[in-house]
């Protein structure tokens, strides 16, 4: 029988301030907060019956999730957390009504709006914040502009906290713009699943709303500094303008670290540090700004002097005697810069005739009209500088590092790549696809011709070694970027010791997932492995190919020889009684889609309780972990191998083997 919190009671938890630090609330209203969400998450499976327009019920069911993590992580971090809570519950149960009645007057209308959207990572809902300005009508043909802000580290930061600040909120001041405020899955600098969040939140915004996609700004303040570094200057071609206040751009420095980065961390670190992607700032307008007594001041000083060594303008406001917050005219000057870049917008394509653009990794490989498909050595530099001659009709293109193309055809008629020979563009592939492909040869660069174009596309690899491309780059912590399925081991273990360190390993992901990334990983047993599972998601396997059965058929196809006692790589032997393997490698099944052995994420608890910059990681692409048991249950781990395949998923020889 459901309990139902009677008005008092909830009067006085709504009312709830005692004091102004956090405190454990009493059991009496945990219990009856979970009561309310009881009755509120029956209600949604009352609603779902025998009914498929269920569009908008993540708008109802953020609210549940948000009481759910609340009470099952205890994060009652702030005085307000109880109330937030339990208004957070009666926004979702008002919404259910209204939904049962085919209406959904909460938008669009005018002010802050809270909404969700099922993620495609992991299922889970979850939440982001619309506010729509005075004068906005839904029936009207305009497309708006969009302000996407990315908000700072905040340790107390919750679903409910998030829904608090944001739902039914009246505009600060009128604005000629839409703004959606992202969650970002709390404080991970929009990395990983928080960088998913981005563009998910817009992807469910634009479905809702028409937005003007050439007058989109991106900006952020401190951790949303960082972001806004990182989102602008990765996805170039996204934003007419970008803006960073404050936020790091590089780990060492930003982490206080006092030894160099290991060769494979240093590595590994390209992928986000965004004062490497400088340069891309020739690509999107980007602005800075810190204060004058901020420690990161540093970020935008970077960013403006290696703006200055590449030729790119980056310019930076300095807050006069201003900490880490907004000085009032800088912030002015600011909004200045993106509202004169808001009314130019993004040029039209072809536009832009000119590019330069650098990546490390192919996770970032497109910017305008062009795409690094290969790159000769990953984690390397690889920059683009290209130019259309309109006299001639022909692009000119210099690169470093890359072995592969794709170019828009219809830019013009000829490419000439490194100073070769003219090659066709708007003719080449017999003139079928929208893009053309070039690939790097020993005498020089060649275009690909229909059939091998229209393979590459369709990611048909069959009967080729398979090689590193665009969300098949790795490293480890890329696959859950992705949608994927956790797979758990049922069938009789090789080695019993590492079946069951496999174990532990899944359930510490899943416990981090869950509490730091705001979702529940999906599981299912080896057996309970179809084929639909094999085509949609990532599959991330537990276990040996004892205790595996989808690592089991896969085993012969992995780069390493297992056994039922050991393993080697390279040729070095590793007892399975003592060892773990951690793989990232296209899935031999679904070569559209990564495999993953033995491994969540590569960074844990303590990277999450220290600096977002320290989430980067750990093992690249495959890794020996030896483990030894302790008294608590848990596995202490020591990395004796970690490392990253080649542009062709080959591990390069050890030194002095």
């Amino acid at each position: 029988m459901i309990r139902c919190l009677s008005i008092a009671l909830l009067m006085s938890i709504l009312i709830r301030v005692q004091s102004s630090i956090a405190q454990e609330p009493a059991e009496a209203e945990v219990e009856q907060i979970r009561a309310r969400l009881e009755q509120l998450n029956e209600r949604m499976v009352s609603l779902k019956r025998g009914r498929d327009d269920l569009g908008s019920l993540a708008d109802v069911e953020i609210f549940a999730k948000a009481a759910d993590w609340t009470l099952r992580h205890r994060e009652y971090f702030e005085k307000g957390s109880v109330q937030w809570t339990v208004s957070a519950l009666e926004t979702g149960l008002r919404r259910v009504e209204e939904f049962k009645s085919g209406k959904t007057p909460w938008f669009p209308r005018t002010g802050s709006t809270v909404l969700g959207y099922h993620s495609t990572v992991d299922g889970s809902v979850q939440p982001y914040a619309v506010t729509l300005p005075t004068g906005y009508d839904p029936t009207a043909s305009q497309r708006w502009p969009l302000h996407v802000e990315l908000h700072g580290r905040n340790d107390k930061l919750t679903e409910v906290r998030f829904i608090s600040q944001h739902e039914g909120k009246t505009p600060k001041q009128e604005s000629a713009w839409i703004q959606l405020d992202v969650f970002g899955r709390t404080n991970n600098a929009y990395r990983w699943a928080g960088e998913a969040d981005v563009f998910e939140a817009m992807t469910a915004l634009m479905r809702r709303v028409r937005i003007d996609e050439s007058r989109i700004t991106l900006r952020g303040f401190s951790m949303g500094g960082a972001g806004a570094w990182h989102l602008g200057l990765h996805h170039p071609s996204l934003w007419s303008s970008v803006g960073a206040g404050a936020g790091f751009v590089e780990t060492v420095h930003h982490t206080n670290l006092k030894e160099p980065l290991a060769p494979l961390h240093d590595k590994l670190t390209r992928i986000y540090d965004a004062q490497g992607y400088a340069l891309n700032a020739f690509d999107v307008p980007t602005i800075g700004y810190g204060g004058e007594l901020d420690a990161q001041l540093f970020a935008g000083q970077t960013m403006h002097a290696k703006g200055e060594e590449l030729g790119v303008p980056i310019p930076l406001l300095i807050g006069p005697k201003t900490a880490h917050q907004w000085h009032p005219e800088s912030l002015k000057e600011f909004m200045a810069f993106h509202a004169r870049h808001t009314v130019q917008g993004r040029l039209p394509y072809p536009a832009p005739a000119k590019l330069k653009f650098i990546t490390y990794t192919l996770k970032y490989n497109k910017c305008e009209w062009l795409t690094i498909e290969e790159q000769i050595v990953p984690y390397e530099p690889t920059r683009i500088d290209a130019e259309v001659d309109a006299s001639t009709e022909t692009l000119n293109i210099t690169t470093t590092n890359a072995s592969v193309l794709q170019i828009m055809r219809d830019l013009a008629e000829f490419v000439v790549i490194d100073g070769g020979k003219p090659l066709p563009l708007s003719k080449a592939a017999g003139n079928l696809l929208p893009g053309v492909y070039f690939e790097r040869q020993p005498d020089g660069w060649i275009a690909w011709d229909y059939e091998r174009s229209h393979k590459y596309a369709a990611h048909d690899n069959s009967g080729d070694e398979p090689r590193k491309r665009h969300e098949l780059q790795g490293p480890i912590d890329d696959a859950f970027m992705q949608s994927f399925v956790c797979v758990a081991p049922t069938g009789k273990p090789w080695s019993v010791e590492q079946t069951e360190w496999a174990k532990w390993t899944l359930q510490r992901f899943a416990r981090e997932f869950d509490q730091r990334l705001r979702g529940q990983v999906r599981l299912v047993n080896d057996t309970q492995v179809t084929d639909e599972l094999i085509e949609s998601h990532n599959l991330i396997l537990f276990g040996d190919p004892g205790s595996n059965a989808v690592l089991a058929k896969i085993v012969d196809k992995l780069p390493c020889q297992w056994t039922r006692d050991q393993f080697e790589l390279q040729g070095v032997a590793y007892k399975s009684s003592e060892h773990g393997l951690a793989m990232i490698y296209p899935n031999p099944l679904n070569p559209r889609k990564y495999v993953v052995i033995n491994s969540g994420h590569t960074f844990h608890e303590p990277e999450f309780r220290a600096s977002n910059a320290t989430l980067y990681p750990r093992l690249g692409d495959i890794a020996v972990l030896k483990f030894v048991s302790q008294a608590d249950g848990g596995y202490g781990e020591t990395v004796l191998f970690a490392d990253i395949f080649d542009a062709r998923w080959k591990l390069s020889e050890r030194e002095g083997r």
